[in-house]
C-alpha cells in the first residue's frame, strides 16, 4: 500500500506547503508593515496641537471629599455593590470565608477579625476601619496595604464605595 517512496513524497509535499506559507508570510509582513521597527531615535517631523491637553482638564471634575459623599450615602445602593464581595466574605459575626466576615467592619480594629489569619501587614497595621481608611482600602487594596492576601482589583467610583460602606455599616445598627 505505502512504500517509503510514497510516504517520503507526502512528507516533502507538507514540508514543501509549509515553506511556501512561511515565505508567503514572510514576504507579506516586509510589504505591508506599519510599525516603526527602527527604534525609537527618528524624529518626529512637527506636531499638531490638538487641544487634548485642554479637554482632559476641562473633563476632570472637582474631586468631592469622601466625607460629603459618604454623608449622601444610600445603603440599599451598597446591598448591590456588596454582591460581587460576597463570594469571599461573610456578614454573620465569626464567619469568615476566604476573607474575613465584615460585620462590624466599620469602626472594628484592622486585621481583628475573630479567627481569620490576617497577612502580615494589616495584622501589623494601626488604626481602626474607618469609612476613609475602607474607601482608601476599597479603592486599591494592594495600594493601601501591600501584600495583603485580597486579590479584588478596586472600585475606583467613590459613590459606589460610600454606598458600600454605608451597607455594611447599616448592619450592625
Amino acid at each position: 500500500m505505502f512504500d517509503t517512496m510514497t510516504l517520503t513524497k507526502i512528507v516533502g509535499a507538507f514540508c514543501g506547503a509549509f515553506l511556501v506559507f512561511l515565505l508567503g508570510g514572510w514576504v507579506a509582513e516586509s510589504l505591508y508593515h506599519t510599525g516603526g521597527g527602527h527604534g525609537d531615535d527618528h524624529a518626529q517631523a512637527y506636531v499638531i496641537d490638538t487641544g487634548a491637553e485642554e479637554t482632559e482638564e476641562a473633563d476632570a471634575e472637582p474631586e468631592v471629599p469622601f466625607e460629603e459623599v459618604y454623608a449622601a450615602a444610600d445603603p440599599a445602593k451598597g446591598e448591590r455593590e456588596w454582591r460581587p464581595c460576597a463570594a469571599c466574605h461573610k456578614l454573620e459575626k465569626g464567619a469568615n470565608a476566604t476573607g474575613p466576615y465584615l460585620y462590624g467592619v466599620v469602626g472594628r480594629d484592622k486585621g481583628a477579625a475573630e479567627g481569620f489569619s490576617y497577612s502580615d501587614t494589616l495584622a501589623t497595621m494601626e488604626g481602626d476601619w474607618t469609612p476613609e481608611n475602607l474607601s482608601h482600602f476599597l479603592e486599591d487594596p494592594k495600594g493601601y496595604a501591600p501584600g495583603t492576601k485580597m486579590v479584588f482589583k478596586g472600585i475606583k467610583d467613590v459613590e459606589d464605595r460610600a454606598n458600600l460602606i454605608a451597607y455594611l455599616d447599616s448592619l450592625d445598627n
